[in-house]
């Protein structure tokens, strides 16, 4: 899905000039950028790098609005069913695009027909990170405990479907350990709930663990990508550690309603382009 989108995004500008709106005028009020989870996740931190880099050269505010909820299914729908006049964009991912259409039944958006693409933003590494009181400082460690105490361990999620239960499910699979999901409404209130220790571990986004995991108040114990986060280079992939072939990288795009014009969508694409090594920060990776 996402080369789909990188692939569709290069090939926005090839409608005719005769069918183009007039962009001279174009953004003349507010833009909204749909994020389908709550505030301080890692979806949200980087819509919102994206709105303050858009702002100001358009010259219009671009209003993060966050519709969490259902795994990401409610800001999806209600992106999909927006007017496609070039002022509602939808932060896309791994989880609303992808899993989530493998996942649940009469999922009332579609991601191939319901949407147009702008433009694919990241990849990046997940982290493995632990509250400090789980007796684990590696990988190996952890599978060490959760098979000494199968069921006990818990891991938080944003949500059935997302990108991080689908990972902790993998991980799960790839190494036999028991360990319980328990879902929350997106990362930052999952983060809230492990640095309070309240839950074990969780499989998240680089940018809104890495505050936790440099003050001491989380653990980082492995990466998911096949190399190393430049934001962590000292901790290990999954793989090193033992999880032979485990390689999974979570992205995100931006992407309109169908039908919103090309013109608009090349021109906010190229906009984004030229500030993407901004969203470089934080591990996250431009590809």
């Amino acid at each position: 899905m996402a080369a789909a989108m990188s692939a569709a995004a290069m090939s926005v500008g090839t409608i005719a000039a005769a069918q183009s709106p007039d962009t001279s005028a174009y953004p003349s009020r507010p833009l909204r950028l749909i994020v389908p989870f709550p505030p301080g996740g890692g979806n949200d931190i980087l819509a919102r790098t994206v709105g303050q880099r858009l702002s100001p050269i358009l010259g219009q505010q671009t209003v993060v609005d966050n519709r969490g909820g259902a795994g990401g299914v409610l800001g999806a729908t209600l992106a999909a069913k927006a007017p496609p006049d070039g002022y509602t964009l939808f932060l896309g991912s791994l989880g609303n695009l992808a899993h989530n259409p493998a996942l649940k039944e009469n999922l009332p958006y579609k991601p191939l027909g319901d949407f147009e693409t702008v433009t694919l933003l990241a990849t990046s590494s997940l982290v493995l990170a632990v509250n400090p009181r789980v007796q684990a400082d590696s990988v190996s460690a952890l599978l060490a405990l959760a098979k000494a105490n199968p069921g006990k361990l818990n891991y938080a999620s944003a949500g059935a479907g997302s990108s991080l239960h689908m990972t902790a499910e993998l991980f799960k699979h790839a190494t036999g350990a028991n360990i319980l999901h328990v879902p929350y409404k997106g990362t930052g209130p999952a983060l809230t709930d492990l640095v309070g220790g309240r839950v074990d571990l969780i499989f998240s986004t680089m940018p809104p663990v890495l505050p936790h995991l440099q003050g001491g108040r989380l653990r980082a114990l492995g990466v998911t990508t096949a190399r190393r986060a430049p934001s962590l280079p000292d901790v290990p992939t999954i793989a090193e550690s033992g999880v032979a072939g485990f390689d999974v990288s979570n992205w995100q795009g931006i992407v309109t309603p169908r039908h919103t014009p090309a013109q608009f969508r090349a021109l906010i694409g190229a906009e984004i382009a030229r500030y993407t090594n901004l969203v470089k920060a934080s591990g996250i990776r431009i590809d």
